[in-house]
C-alpha cells in the first residue's frame, strides 16, 4: 500500500529492553502476587485458537444458593490472604506499581533452546497485540488514530470513520481475541456512521475499511471457531452485521468511479457521493490507488450479486491498459478525467506498489477463471526483470529500481520499504500458494517457474538486509545502494548471489546500502513480514521464521512505550536508543503483527489456496464466477515488445486502415484543404492590394 503517515511529534524514550515476563492474560503488568493468582485461576484448557472471555459460565447449573455460599467463602479466603501479606497496609502501594525501569520482557534476553517453540513465539506477538489493542482502548477509543506517546486520539473525520477498530477486525478474530472484538462490534453497532458530509480517500478508505469489514464478514461465517460470538450466528439480528456496513461503505465510495473515463477520483465524500480530485499532482490520481479496489469491489458483487461493484472495478483495469504502457510497466499517476497517465515515473514504491500486487491477486481470486490478469500480471514481470532489476556493486544483492523519467532515462538506485511486498507476490504467482512441493508433484513446475522463485528469493534478501544493516534491526522507509556504472541487468548474465545478510558490523555487504537521514524513520511497516509468511508458506524453509522472530524482537526492544501505552513509530532506525514518533499506524495491527502471528502459526491456518489477502492483508476467500459475473473486456492486441497493434483490414493484397484511422486522415486532409485555400485567399487578396497601391 502506498499511504505516507502523517506528520508526528519528535520524542525520546529511556532505553530499555522491555519484555512482558509478568503480563497478564489481559496484556498488564501485574504484581508477583497477581501473578500467582492467575496462574491459579486461568488454569483451563480452550481449544486452540480461542479467547472465550474469563467470566464465561460453567455448564453445569447449581442452585443459587449454593453458587452463592460458595463465592462468599472465596471472597473471604481471599481477603483474608490479602491482608495477611499486607496488600492493604499503606506500605503496599508502591509494590503495585509497574516498574519500567526493569526488564518485563525477560525472553528477549533468553538463548534459544534446541529446539523452538513456536507456538510460544506465536503467543509473544498475540501479547504484542494485546497491549496495543488496550492501550488504545484506553487512551483513544473509537479515535481513527492513536498517538501513544502522549496517550490521546485524534478524529480522521468529524464523527469518526473506526479507521483502526474496523481495521484489526479480523486480527482481533485470526488471534480468538473474543472479549476484545465483542468490544469493536459493540462500538460498530452503536457508533459507526458512514452518513458525514466528509472527504475520504477512495483507496485507503477501500483497502482498510471495506476491506477490513469483507474480511470480518467471511471469517466470522465461514470460521465460526475464530473468536466465537453469539450476536453473528445465523438467524440472529446481527448476522449480516459487517456485510451490512460494508454495502454501505461500498455504495457511498462508489460516486468516486463516476468520471469521464471510469478511473475513480482520488477522493470521495460520504454524504454526496461525489468523487473528487486530488488537491496535488495536478488532479490526476494515484495509479496503484485506482488499481487496488478491485479484490474489494468485486468480492462484495459475488455476495450481493449486484454487478456495478464489478463491473465498475474492471473497467479501471481495461481504462489504464488500453493506454499501451511499453511492457506492462505503468507511470504513477492517471488522469480520472480522461484515462491517460501523467509524467513517466516508473516504480513499484509509493503510488505504484499495490498495481502489480492486485494483478496476480485478481487472478487467484477468481479461481484462475479469469487468464487475462496473469498476462498481465507476466507482462509486467517480465518488463520488471528487463527495465528495474539491477545489482548492488560489491554484493551483487538484486534490487528492483526506479525510473523516475520514463523507461529510457537513468535508472535510480533506490527501494521504497513498500516494494518488499514484491518477493513475496512473486513466489505466490510461481506456485498459486502452493509449496514448491505440491506444484512440482502436480506437474505445474518449469523453467520460468524456478526463475521466478530464485528471484523472489534474492529479493527477499535484500530486504531483509534492510533490516540487518541498521542499529535497531529495524528497516529505513527507503534504502538507495552503490551499484554499478553502467549498471548490471538480467540481460548481462546472471549475478553471483550474495550470501544470506548477518549482523557483522564490519561486513562488507553493508557497504551496499546507503540509509539517508530523511529516509531513516520506520512507520512499522508489513511489507517484509508480509513476503517471509508468503516465502515461508511456499518454500517450507525455517530461515525465514528465524529472520522474522529476529525482525520481531527489533520492533519489541526500540519501539515499545514505557507503561500501557503499547508501540509506536520509529523517526530514526540508526539511532540507538531511537527517538520514538507520537503514532500508532492502524496497519501495525491490522497488517504487520497479523503476519508475524501467520508466520509462526501451523500452515493449516488459512492455507493459501483457498484464500486471497488484499494489500492491507484483508482475508478474503477465492471463488468461482457466478450468478452473471464475468471478465467484461479484452486487451488490445500486442507486438512482441507488449506495444498496441493497429488492427488492419485485408482487401486481396492491399492494407487499409481502420475506419477510425481513415476518418482521422480524411479529417487532417480536409483541414489541410481548408487552410490552403484560406492561404490562397489571403495571398489573392494581399497581390491585389499590391496592384492596387501601384496603379494609385
Amino acid at each position: 500500500m502506498s499511504l505516507s503517515g502523517p506528520r508526528n511529534v519528535n520524542g525520546h524514550r529511556h532505553q530499555q529492553n522491555e519484555t512482558w515476563g509478568s503480563a497478564g492474560a489481559n496484556g498488564y503488568s501485574r504484581s508477583n502476587i497477581g501473578a500467582k493468582l492467575d496462574g491459579y485461576f486461568d488454569k483451563r484448557e480452550l481449544p486452540m485458537y480461542k479467547d472465550k472471555p474469563y467470566n464465561y459460565a460453567t455448564s453445569r447449573r447449581k442452585p443459587l444458593w449454593q453458587k452463592w455460599r460458595f463465592t462468599l467463602s472465596i471472597l473471604l479466603l481471599l481477603v483474608g490472604l490479602l491482608y495477611w501479606i499486607g496488600i492493604f497496609s499503606p506500605t503496599s502501594t508502591k509494590a503495585q506499581v509497574k516498574d519500567t525501569s526493569k526488564s518485563t520482557w525477560s525472553w528477549l534476553n533468553k538463548p534459544a533452546g534446541p529446539k523452538v517453540d513456536w507456538d510460544e513465539r506465536r503467543e509473544k506477538v498475540k501479547e504484542a497485540f494485546m497491549l496495543s489493542w488496550d492501550g488504545y482502548h484506553k487512551h483513544a477509543w473509537g479515535h481513527d488514530l492513536y498517538h501513544p506517546k502522549s496517550k490521546r486520539g485524534t478524529q480522521m473525520t468529524s464523527a469518526g470513520m473506526g479507521w483502526i477498530i474496523v481495521d484489526a477486525l479480523d486480527t482481533l478474530m485470526i488471534m480468538n481475541l473474543t472479549s476484545r472484538l465483542s468490544d469493536a462490534r459493540e462500538w460498530i453497532t452503536t457508533s459507526l456512521n458512514y452518513e458525514q458530509d466528509q472527504e475520504v480517500n477512495t483507496f485507503e478508505t477501500t483497502i482498510r475499511m471495506l476491506g477490513g469489514l469483507l474480511s470480518a464478514h467471511y471469517l466470522s461465517t465461514s470460521f465460526p471457531d475464530m473468536a466465537p460470538m453469539a450476536e453473528d450466528d445465523q438467524g440472529t439480528p446481527g448476522e449480516d452485521l459487517y456485510l451490512e456496513k460494508a454495502t454501505d461503505l461500498a455504495d457511498r465510495v462508489l460516486g468516486a468511479f463516476d468520471s469521464e473515463s471510469g478511473v475513480p477520483y482520488a477522493s470521495v465524500n460520504l454524504k454526496t457521493l461525489k468523487g473528487i480530485r486530488s488537491h496535488a499532482d495536478d488532479g490526476a490520481s494515484s495509479t496503484a490507488e485506482a488499481t487496488t479496489l478491485q479484490l474489494e469491489f468485486k468480492y462484495l458483487a459475488s455476495l450481493t450479486g449486484e454487478k456495478d461493484y464489478w463491473e465498475k472495478a474492471e473497467k479501471v483495469m481495461k481504462v489504464v491498459d488500453d493506454n499501451g504502457e511499453e511492457d506492462g510497466l505503468l507511470p504513477i499517476f492517471v488522469y480520472a478525467h480522461d484515462g491517460t497517465f501523467r509524467g513517466h515515473n516508473i516504480r513499484l514504491g509509493s503510488r505504484g506498489d499495490s498495481y502489480y500486487e492486485y494483478l496476480i491477486k485478481q487472478y487467484l481470486q477468481t479461481s484462475g477463471e479469469e487468464p487475462i490478469y496473469l498476462d498481465l500480471w507476466n507482462q509486467a514481470l517480465n518488463g520488471v526483470r528487463k527495465h528495474l532489476i539491477t545489482y548492488t556493486k560489491k554484493s551483487h544483492f538484486t534490487i528492483i529500481a526506479e525510473r523516475p523519467n520514463g523507461l529510457q532515462s537513468d535508472l535510480q538506485p533506490k527501494m521504497d520499504h513498500l516494494v518488499c511486498f514484491m518477493p513475496g507476490t512473486i513466489a505466490l504467482a510461481a506456485t498459486g500458494g502452493k509449496t514448491v512441493a505440491e506444484a512440482k508433484t502436480a506437474g505445474k513446475w518449469g523453467k520460468k517457474e524456478q526463475a521466478d522463485l530464485d528471484l523472489a528469493i534474492e529479493l527477499t534478501k535484500t530486504c531483509w538486509g534492510m533490516y540487518k544493516t541498521t542499529a535497531t534491526g529495524l528497516a529505513p522507509e527507503i534504502t538507495f545502494f552503490e551499484i554499478d556504472d553502467p549498471p548490471r541487468s538480467e540481460a548481462d548474465g546472471p549475478s553471483t548471489p550474495p550470501a544470506d545478510p548477518v549482523p557483522d558490523a564490519s561486513a562488507e555487504w553493508k557497504d551496499d546500502y546507503v540509509i539517508k537521514n530523511q529516509d531513516a524513520h520506520n512507520l512499522q511497516r508489513p511489507e517484509t513480514v508480509e513476503t517471509l509468511f508468503y516465502m515461508w508458506r511456499i518454500t517450507g524453509e525455517e530461515k525465514y521464521r528465524e529472520w522474522g522472530w529476529e525482525m520481531f524482537r527489533s520492533f519489541v526492544n526500540h519501539t515499545q512505550l514505557d507503561g500501557d501505552a503499547g508501540f509506536t513509530s520509529v523517526e530514526n532506525v540508526l539511532e540507538v536508543p531511537p527517538k520514538l514518533r507520537d503514532n500508532m499506524e492502524s496497519f501495525w495491527l491490522a497488517e504487520t503483527l497479523k503476519y508475524f502471528y501467520l508466520l509462526f502459526s501451523p500452515v493449516d491456518l488459512l492455507p493459501l489456496e483457498s484464500i486471497v489477502i488484499n494489500t492491507e492483508a484483508h482475508i478474503f476467500p477465492r471463488f468461482k464466477l457466478a450468478r452473471g459475473l464475468k471478465t467484461g473486456w479484452e486487451r488490445k492486441a500486442r507486438d512482441k515488445d507488449g506495444k498496441i497493434v493497429r488492427v488492419k483490414e485485408s482487401v486481396g493484397e492491399k492494407k487499409v486502415l481502420d475506419k477510425k484511422e481513415q476518418e482521422e486522415k480524411e479529417g487532417k486532409k480536409e483541414t489541410k484543404e481548408k487552410e490552403e485555400k484560406v492561404k490562397e485567399v489571403v495571398e489573392t487578396k494581399k497581390a491585389d492590394l499590391v496592384l492596387s497601391k501601384e496603379v494609385s
